[in-house]
């Protein structure tokens, strides 16, 4: 893979083979800089893709199963399972896809010269090209997100079998990275035999945490939430109100009414733990807002 040419929210991204290969080693203060590479250098905010997005995404598919990743720690296995949340987030194009490819094809030419400059230029020269008023910045950005979006299938792939994973939170990791990952059209004929598999686990879990991570992957899904409206716990019960299918529906209303009134005990009915990892960007009225404009 050549990085040189991509980059990332730094800048060029011919670090960031160096960032990702610490994650595999010894030394814990490489390690620790790599993590955080990865986590605030290789992703946007709000669920958006640099160029640099795509091949970390790939690499971080492969550390799934490597036994040099973390052999003292299970919970990187898992961490590494939400980064492919993320990047099934930011491939999430639906019917824009072959929009973008289209626009992107047409200015070919000027986005990789747009991307040549950008890499070679210093600092300062970056901030400018982003109100250079070409609007190329935000095609290379879109292209980006293609990358992830034509990435996707190998992805799905080698995140499915940790759904079997011995370890729950893992299952329930995968489940997370599997509700934005197969949102992509090559998995529509997956789809119900997935929506299946995650409401047993769903059933299955003893673990009010893991339940709405699942509850969340089954909405993403377009999948059936209803009967968890009624759950004892308050964070599954709103976890299942928002799901884009329950768009309204009285019941599911109802809860979010109820998250408005106090969007700290949504907070606090998880414990310590923070809320479910695909809740973790947005604030709870930024959910609420989203909600009422789906």
């Amino acid at each position: 893979m050549d990085w040189s040419g991509l980059f990332h929210a730094s800048g060029p991204a011919g670090d960031t083979p160096r960032y990702l290969a610490a994650l595999l080693g010894d030394d814990a203060k490489a390690f620790v800089d790599g993590y955080s590479h990865l986590w605030s250098a290789t992703l946007r905010r709000e669920g958006k893709a640099w160029p640099a997005t795509a091949p970390t995404a790939l690499f971080v598919a492969e550390l799934l199963d490597d036994p040099l990743l973390g052999p003292d720690d299970p919970s990187l296995p898992d961490a590494m399972l939400a980064y492919l949340y993320e990047v099934g987030v930011a491939a999430d194009l639906g019917d824009r896809a072959a929009e973008i490819r289209a626009r992107v094809k047409d200015r070919a030419p000027e986005v990789r010269a747009w991307t040549a400059e950008y890499v070679s230029t210093d600092t300062d020269g970056r901030a400018r090209m982003w109100r250079d008023g070409t609007g190329l910045g935000e095609l290379v950005l879109d292209q980006a997100a293609l990358a992830c979006f034509d990435l996707v299938p190998a992805l799905l792939r080698r995140t499915l079998p940790h759904l079997a994973s011995e370890r729950a939170r893992r299952r329930t990791c995968a489940a997370a990275a599997v509700g934005s990952l197969a949102r992509h059209p090559v998995a529509s004929a997956q789809r119900p035999e997935l929506l299946e598999q995650l409401t047993s686990m769903a059933r299955a879990t003893g673990s009010s945490y893991d339940l709405a991570t699942i509850v969340i992957a089954i909405g993403h899904l377009d999948g059936e939430t209803r009967p968890w409206l009624a759950d004892p716990h308050t964070g599954v019960r709103v976890c299942a109100a928002l799901a884009p299918n329950l768009a309204g529906d009285d019941a599911a209303n109802q809860v979010l009414m109820e998250l408005a009134r106090s969007p700290q005990a949504f907070g606090r009915s998880f414990g310590d733990l923070a809320p479910p990892m695909q809740l973790q960007s947005k604030s709870y009225q930024d959910l609420l807002t989203w909600r009422r404009a789906s």
